[in-house]
């Protein structure tokens, strides 16, 4: 059978990490198959009318975009037919999603993609995972995007930190925090947040006494399983839980009337996507906003995996959804090693990326608002230049200012695009599992820019989308931070590569999208 490299396949190991000996053959995992969307050309016209801030094009239903621009039946036939060949079993397909989720041992996998796969070990753990290409088909070769789950090593990390003992810190309420930002009064009746998370979970109790203790009534909150993962809670603040609770109680403080729908999901590239998918396409709960607190250096990704990611989103802005990213606690190395780093999925064009800030609010209005940087080991706004995605039409003539005072042209994407407070200094009174505590980081960012748009979106009656080329067409409607640095770039006048645009003027938002 004469077999061909998938194009992006390529993985490498992780970084430091051994063979310690053959994944076992008859070991059942689960992996996701991505097709070549329907009307390609119609959609690249489509993104580019959603590009302009002068004339977007109008959002599409869900079952409009299923028709127009899901995978082909030929294309899931020559799938099942690959699968039967092979002995995979086919869990489910899904038009939309433009997903197969196929079922069968390592030993059966293997065979199908011409991989090995292996127990690796790292300072982390082990994982199963595989080098090299995966490899299909002639049959399938331009059908298929993406193989994904194969490899299951985690691929993302939560951008929250737990506040250690400050004598000179204080810390907010995510309602204190909405006033200073000058949000629109509301509630964010009729919409639906949804959250991305890839472990721990929520516990119900804790949601009611600490939205009780806010004043306000506990939102609606359900759980969504995404590949077999739900609402488990680890127990431990300083674990996923510190993220899941985080995210729900900024959203649901700031947007109480607004439901709250959280997609558990493996913290795989397969479960991150699924997730993503899931949401975007959710018919049942039908959200407008999304908001992912988990990321990765793009270094970490494989490039199907970003270009599957990629295309989410960009079906996200086609159908009226705004999704709001954080940008990365580690400054401009993202933590990565060899130089500046970006996060993904915050570096997609179709993402609105959030960078932090350090916020200090005085009796009335906010007195001082910088970058968010404690040092190598206290964290700091995400920010950079994407080595993967070009820069999109909304930030053509930028220029991103580094710490050696030069001004470098922006030919790839810049990130982030917004920000807002999330030094760990100044940050976010929460609860978790049983006990209160103050979190900060970008992973409070997503929410917090999520809640404001549900908000506005109720007031407007209507979905904002994808918002980016409105805010870069008014910059003048966020407040510029200009003060700061996160390692390797420079705040200035205008974007840059800390804060971005700057944080919210809420009042100012509400009319421009």
């Amino acid at each position: 059978m004469t077999t061909t490299p998938l194009k992006g396949s390529e993985r490498v190991a992780v970084r430091g990490a051994r063979v310690l000996q053959p994944a076992d053959a008859a070991e059942r995992l689960e992996v996701s198959i991505i097709l070549r969307r329907r009307g390609r050309d119609t959609m690249r016209r489509r993104i580019e009318s959603l590009s302009s801030a002068a004339r977007p094009a109008a959002a599409m239903t869900r079952q409009e975009f299923a028709r127009l621009h899901g995978a082909e039946a030929a294309d899931f036939t020559a799938v099942r037919t690959f699968a039967a060949a092979h002995g995979l079993s086919i869990l489910g397909e899904h038009a939309a999603r433009r997903t197969v989720k196929l079922a069968g041992t390592v030993a059966q996998f293997c065979a199908a993609f011409s991989v090995q796969l292996n127990v690796m070990s790292h300072d982390g753990g082990t994982y199963r995972g595989r080098t090299g290409a995966v490899r299909l088909p002639s049959e399938l070769d331009g059908i298929v995007e993406a193989v994904l789950g194969l490899d299951n090593r985690p691929q993302a990390k939560p951008h929250f930190r737990v506040r250690p003992a400050v004598a000179a810190a204080v810390s907010y309420t995510p309602l204190q925090v909405a006033r200073a930002y000058g949000y629109p009064a509301g509630a964010g009746a009729g919409e639906c947040v949804a959250i991305i998370e890839l472990g721990g979970g929520y516990r119900p109790a804790d949601l009611d006494a600490y939205f009780a203790r806010l004043g306000i009534p506990s939102p609606t909150v359900v759980a969504v399983s995404v590949d077999h993962a739900g609402n488990t809670p680890s127990g431990s603040g300083s674990g996923p839980d510190g993220e899941v609770m985080l995210d729900v109680e900024v959203v649901g403080a700031i947007a109480p009337a607004a439901k709250i729908a959280v997609y558990f999901a493996p913290n795989t590239d397969a479960g991150f996507l699924d997730a993503i998918t899931t949401a975007i396409h959710d018919t049942t709960h039908n959200p407008s906003v999304v908001s992912i607190s988990w990321g990765g250096p793009e270094t970490s990704w494989t490039a199907q995996a970003l270009t599957a990611m990629d295309e989410a989103l960009q079906s996200a802005a086609a159908l009226g959804l705004t999704v709001c990213v954080a940008s990365g606690d580690n400054g401009s190395s993202d933590g990565a090693a060899g130089g500046d780093h970006v996060d993904f999925p915050a570096s997609s064009p179709y993402a609105l990326a959030c960078g932090g800030t350090a916020l200090r609010i005085g009796p009335t209005s906010i007195t001082r608002e910088s970058v968010w940087n404690d040092g190598p080991n206290g964290g700091a706004s995400g920010g950079g230049i994407s080595t993967f995605f070009a820069a999109p039409a909304w930030q053509k003539n930028l220029r991103a200012l580094d710490a050696k005072g030069r001004y470098i042209p922006l030919a790839m994407r810049g990130v982030p695009d917004v920000a807002g407070d999330a030094d760990p200094q100044t940050g976010y009174e929460v609860r978790v599992d049983g006990a209160d505590t103050v979190i900060g980081g970008t992973s409070a960012v997503a929410p917090l820019w999520a809640a404001l748009i549900a908000r506005i979106n109720a007031i407007n009656g209507k979905s904002a989308g994808l918002i980016a080329p409105l805010l870069y067409a008014n910059a003048a409607a966020l407040r510029d931070v200009t003060q700061g640095n996160n390692g390797d770039f420079e705040a200035s006048t205008g974007w840059d590569a800390c804060t971005g645009l700057g944080s919210p003027d809420g009042e100012s938002l509400v009319g421009i999208l």
